[in-house]
C-alpha cells in the first residue's frame, strides 16, 4: 500500500537486499547512518567530486538532502526528498524530486523492512516509483525507453542497496 503515487505497469524499479542486522539496526543504519553507506560520486550524490554530505531528517516532513560546499566557498543545500510516511521499523516513504525536476513533478521511494533469518537479518525493499507521471523525454529519463529506462533506475538502487548490505556487515 502506498500514500500517493499509484503504480502502473513498468513503472517502477523494485530491489531487495538482505542486511545481516536485526530490523530496528537496519532501520537506524538506514536513515541515522545514510551518509556512510550512500555512494559518493556524480552518479549518486549533487556534490559529485566534493565533499558532500546526505542527511535524512526523521519524521514526517523530514528531508533528504545533500549539503556541500560550492567552489565558491559557500555552503549549498539540496533536497531531492520529503517523508510522508514513517513508520520505524518497518516502513519509509519518500517523496522523490530529482534535481532537474521542475516544482510539480516527484516519483516515490518507498522502503520496507522485513524480519529474516528469525529476527537475525532483514530484507528491505526498496520501490521507486511514479515515473509514467514524469514526460517521456525528460532528462531524467536520460533518453531511454520505460523498460530500459527502469532497469537503470534498479541497478542504481541495487547498487546503493549494496552498498548499505556492505555498510551494515561493517558495523556488526
Amino acid at each position: 500500500m502506498n500514500d500517493g503515487v499509484q503504480p502502473r505497469p513498468g513503472d517502477q524499479a523494485k530491489v531487495s537486499v538482505r542486511v545481516a542486522v536485526p530490523r530496528p539496526e537496519a532501520w537506524r543504519i538506514f536513515t541515522e547512518e545514510i551518509d556512510q553507506w550512500w555512494r559518493r560520486g556524480l552518479k549518486y550524490r549533487v556534490a559529485g567530486s566534493r565533499r558532500g554530505i546526505v542527511h535524512l531528517e526523521p519524521g514526517l516532513g523530514g528531508r533528504l538532502f545533500e549539503s556541500f560546499e560550492t567552489k565558491q566557498g559557500t555552503e549549498k543545500v539540496v533536497q531531492t526528498g520529503e517523508v510522508i510516511g514513517w513508520e520505524p521499523p518497518e516502513r519509509l516513504l519518500l517523496r522523490w524530486r530529482n534535481v532537474n525536476f521542475k516544482k510539480d513533478e516527484s516519483t516515490e521511494v518507498e522502503v520496507h523492512m522485513a524480519d529474516a533469518a528469525g529476527g537475525s537479518a532483514t530484507l528491505v525493499t526498496v520501490i521507486h516509483r511514479g515515473w509514467s507521471e514524469i514526460r517521456p523525454d525528460h532528462p531524467a529519463r536520460h533518453e531511454l525507453p520505460v523498460p530500459a529506462f527502469v532497469r537503470m533506475m534498479g541497478l542504481w538502487w541495487g547498487e546503493l542497496m549494496t552498498s548499505l548490505r556492505m555498510h551494515a556487515e561493517r558495523s556488526e
